[in-house]
């Protein structure tokens, strides 16, 4: 086994955590500050989210293919978290600030600066993601380096959750515009900074691209969804993401507005699953040394299904039993993720193995690119659930809304649990091939 130093795992972890720190905001506050600070109606907020995320279906290929063909001193894929971090902290910015606009200019300027910074989330996390790939060529220090990585995004997270609404609180005393954007400000400096230390002190190593035949970024892409066991992963974490973004959109609704809980309470739900998260991948990295992770990944997705399933019969009133349940799914979740992401690369590795063709870079831009269709679905389905449910944002809201409001925390939840155990029941680069074809 090729054993990576706790430092380096520990660096390519911030690189997540970066990511995540803006990633987290736009997953559990943008459809919150559309709705409620920035002034955009639920059903085209949806809309908004699907659209700009279907551009991703050129951009991500094109990302991977450039990565894969980049050559520097420093590697094919560390140069772009110093390239990118800075306009990526700077359109996160962009996109939490509201303009003096009308309706209509308010919509379009949110067109834009959305998609501006899905494409630098474009540009930065693709060549990350590669990275963890080439870090090592080990299968079970993949699995460790991957659970560090979300240990650390979690951590991110959690700053995210814990922070956001105090420093909205803080900077915009009474103005929610301007307190999204000031904070927005500081968290995005944060991340930069965790983006320039994650190139300082990880290491490229292995090269399969140059393993692989050679051919164009169109042939790469077609070879990727030949590769059987990579399209299982992305349609896992496309039904996965769907999810998550309709659980974190939805957390401020429900804390708010079906358990009467006000802003601090809204930021301690988030938190406390955030930090669940942290001690799940924290046991995925210790289990990842004694046991298979896709025995591992069908477990974690059962504990999903089942805490999500009892959130769903919490009655009104009950904050602290839908904070436990919550945080305790979320743990199970954190498991399930970290071997998911180590997933990719074993499966280029199972490319080269059958056919000779594998790009790193590709494979991780289609499965970010499913999970960034997985988020577009997942916030577009949030906002046009609310909007059928007839939702109405800072009133009371009516028990249809309401039933809308769980459904779109829990339900959901359930539904991809048990979709994503049918994809499992079909994959097969488990331990057992890992040794065989180590």
């Amino acid at each position: 086994m090729q054993r990576l130093s706790v430092t380096e795992k520990f660096g390519y972890g911030l690189g997540d955590m970066a990511s995540n720190i803006v990633f987290q905001v736009v997953i559990n506050f943008m459809l919150y500050f559309y709705t409620d600070v920035f002034g955009i109606g639920a059903a085209a907020v949806g809309t908004l989210m699907l659209v700009v995320r279907l551009f991703d279906a050129v951009t991500d290929p094109l990302m991977g293919g450039l990565a894969d063909r980049t050559h520097t001193r420093w590697g094919r894929y560390r140069p772009y978290l110093v390239w990118i971090a800075i306009p990526y902290g700077i359109l996160a910015v962009i996109a939490f600030t509201t303009p003096d606009l009308s309706d209509s200019g308010k919509l379009v300027y949110a067109y834009i600066t959305y998609a501006l910074l899905m494409t630098a989330y474009t540009a930065i996390n693709i060549p990350y993601s590669a990275l963890g790939g080439v870090i090592t060529a080990d299968s079970q220090e993949r699995a460790s380096v991957q659970s560090w990585r979300f240990m650390l995004a979690m951590a991110g997270g959690a700053l995210v959750t814990a922070s956001t609404l105090p420093l909205v609180d803080f900077f915009g005393d009474g103005d929610r515009q301007k307190g999204f954007q000031m904070a927005v400000a500081v968290l995005a400096m944060i991340a930069v900074i965790a983006f320039f230390a994650c190139f300082a002190m990880t290491r490229e190593r292995e090269s399969p691209v140059e393993k692989a035949q050679k051919q164009n970024i169109f042939g790469d892409f077609v070879s990727l969804l030949k590769n059987d066991q990579w399209v299982l992963i992305a349609g896992i974490t496309f039904v996965l993401l769907v999810a998550v973004a309709m659980r974190g959109a939805t957390t401020p609704y429900y804390v708010e507005y079906y358990q009467g809980g006000d802003s601090k309470m809204i930021t301690v739900f988030m938190t406390a699953g955030m930090l669940a998260g942290i001690a799940g991948a924290m046991f995925a990295n210790w289990l990842s040394a004694h046991t298979c992770k896709v025995r591992v990944m069908k477990w974690a997705t059962l504990g999903v299904i089942v805490f999500h399933l009892a959130v769903v019969f919490v009655p009104r009133g009950q904050m602290m039993l839908a904070l436990v349940l919550m945080s305790v799914a979320n743990f199970c979740h954190m498991i399930l993720i970290p071997y998911l992401f180590s997933a990719v690369p074993d499966t280029v590795d199972y490319g080269l193995q059958r056919w000779g063709k594998g790009a790193m870079a590709m494979s991780f831009s289609g499965h970010l690119l499913a999970l960034k269709i997985g988020i577009a679905v997942g916030g577009a389905l949030t906002g046009w659930i609310l909007a059928m449910t007839n939702y109405q944002p800072n009133i009371e809201q009516s028990a249809e809304a309401l039933n809308g409001i769980v459904f779109n925390l829990a339900v959901t939840q359930v539904i991809a649990g048990i979709l994503i155990l049918v994809c499992l029941y079909f994959y097969k680069l488990n331990r057992e091939w890992a040794t065989q074809n180590g």
